[in-house]
Parts: structure tokens; sequence; C-alpha cells
């Protein structure tokens, strides 16, 4: 079993940034991929970025790409978020998942663990 938690959103004003976090406790979190979902009012929730296990393949939404970088420590459980010239339309509350396929998905389908979630508002 593998729980989440994420933390690190607040409230930014466009341009600005923040860095989320993710800790994870339960066995073999180092193999699992893990990825960034978010969900604004009224929409679905969406794919923002995805980690294998190593570190070494990243994916992200078009939308976020060159904005936003993922990254993970697996000595600290921990997976990242590091976002950079937020956007209104960034705001939304942002979910980390886990998935232990092997595989870097896009699909909320795929992940098998979820967090709570965390709050992003960016002010125009």
């Amino acid at each position: 079993q593998v729980q989440l938690e994420e933390s690190g959103g607040g409230l930014v004003q466009a341009g600005g940034s923040l860095r989320l976090s993710c800790a994870a406790s339960g066995r073999a979190f180092s193999r699992y991929t893990k990825g960034w979902f978010r969900q604004a009012p009224g929409k679905e929730r969406e794919f923002v970025a995805a980690i294998n296990w190593s570190g070494g393949y990243t994916s992200y939404a078009d939308s976020v790409k060159g904005r936003f970088t993922i990254s993970r420590d697996n000595a600290k459980n921990t997976v990242y978020l590091q976002m950079t010239s937020l956007k209104p339309e960034d705001t939304a509350v942002y979910y980390c998942a886990a998935d232990n396929s092997g595989v870097v998905g896009t699909n909320t389908r795929r992940y098998d663990y979820w967090g709570q979630g965390t709050q992003v508002t960016v002010s125009s």
C-alpha cells in the first residue's frame, strides 16, 4: 500500500512560482512511476507531469512544458513539482499519484494511488 500526501499549494500572483511536494509512505515507493494531475472547478482531472522510477524519464502536458519541472528524491520518498511563470489558468487542485506498472502514463486510470490534493490559486 502506498499513501501520498501533497503540500506546498497556496495563493500566488501570475508570473510567480510554487513548489509542490508529495511525500509517500509504504513499501516500494522507489519503484513507482509518479505523476501530477490537476482539476479545476467544473473540469475533468488532467495530466500535468510524470516521472519514472529512476527520474531518468519525464513527461509533461503541452500546457506546462517549459514552465513546470517534475523531480523525485527516492531517499526522501518525495516527488516534487516546481512551477514557474504561473498563469491564472493553472489554478486547480493538484494531485499526486503513483503507478507500479513501470509505464510513464498520462491517463488517470493508469494510476493506482492518489493523494488528497493541494489547492493552487494564481491571481491575475
